[in-house]
């Protein structure tokens, strides 16, 4: 498991590419804003397996579970218990180094249930 804080303003697929180098998933759950050829061709390159719908733009849209996709409200579930917590949510930590011990923090809490 690993994670990346990045601005406010940048898209979530630009620390896509060096995450899943780093943590070499079999399958990605992804919303539509992951749906690129590009990312699509990096996840085929990696033999992880993409379940992301296409964006309505595709003349071909490729094929995913959607049974899978479902799973995804998991992880959205997931980001809604930790952003219950005030600290987290607005990021009153100063630094970066702070503000990553408590996303772990609240990572492990979620993990260990307590």
């Amino acid at each position: 498991m690993a994670f990346r804080i990045t601005e406010g303003n940048r898209h979530d697929i630009v620390p896509a590419a060096e995450l899943i180098e780093e943590t070499q998933p079999r399958c990605l759950l992804g919303d539509r804003a992951y749906s690129s050829h590009a990312f699509r061709a990096l996840l085929e390159e990696k033999k992880c397996l993409a379940v992301i719908p296409s964006s309505s733009s595709w003349k071909n849209p490729p094929v995913y579970d959607r049974d899978l996709y479902k799973a995804r409200s998991e992880v959205e579930c997931t980001f809604n218990l930790l952003k219950q917590a005030r600290r987290f949510a607005t990021r009153y930590e100063k630094t970066l180094r702070n503000y990553a011990a408590v996303v772990a923090l609240g990572c492990l809490f979620l993990w260990l249930r307590l």
